[in-house]
């Protein structure tokens, strides 16, 4: 007797529907996803009394609660175009010397803004703010 072997088929899984559905998964969860940025920042304001000691500091641009400005003890014009002649001065066009902003913690909020503004204005690039811990 001749017995035929019947041939069976061969087993194989069709791998493009698959592919199909991951495709949609990702195009789905990614137009789903909202990217958006945080609107609130959570901010300590510093308990400084006085000046914290630092290391690295070339020049420490003090602020006191009334708006009185130091440049490292002398005093300065606490408005934008004097600060900027006075701090222009000290600095002499280097703009890689570190400056500490240390205000105090009572100090109005423009007088912060206007120290950084001119700060960028004479595009200092290594403007650091001083803290205290309050442990």
């Amino acid at each position: 007797m001749n017995f035929r072997r019947l041939r069976r088929p061969e087993v194989s899984i069709n791998l493009t529907p698959l592919i199909d559905v991951v495709f949609l998964l990702l195009i789905f969860f990614m137009v789903s996803t909202s990217f958006s940025e945080l609107t609130q920042l959570v901010v300590e304001l510093p308990e400084a009394e006085g000046m914290p000691a630092t290391v690295e500091t070339a020049v420490v641009l003090s602020i006191d609660a009334t708006g009185n400005m130091a440049l490292n003890g002398a005093p300065v014009p606490n408005d934008t175009p004097g600060l900027s002649a006075a701090l222009r001065d000290y600095l002499r066009g280097n703009s890689d010397i570190p400056v500490t902003l240390s205000a105090d913690a009572m100090t109005p909020h423009q007088f912060v803004v206007t120290a950084i503004d001119v700060a960028a204005q004479l595009n200092l690039g290594r403007l650091t703010i001083a803290t205290e811990n309050s442990r």
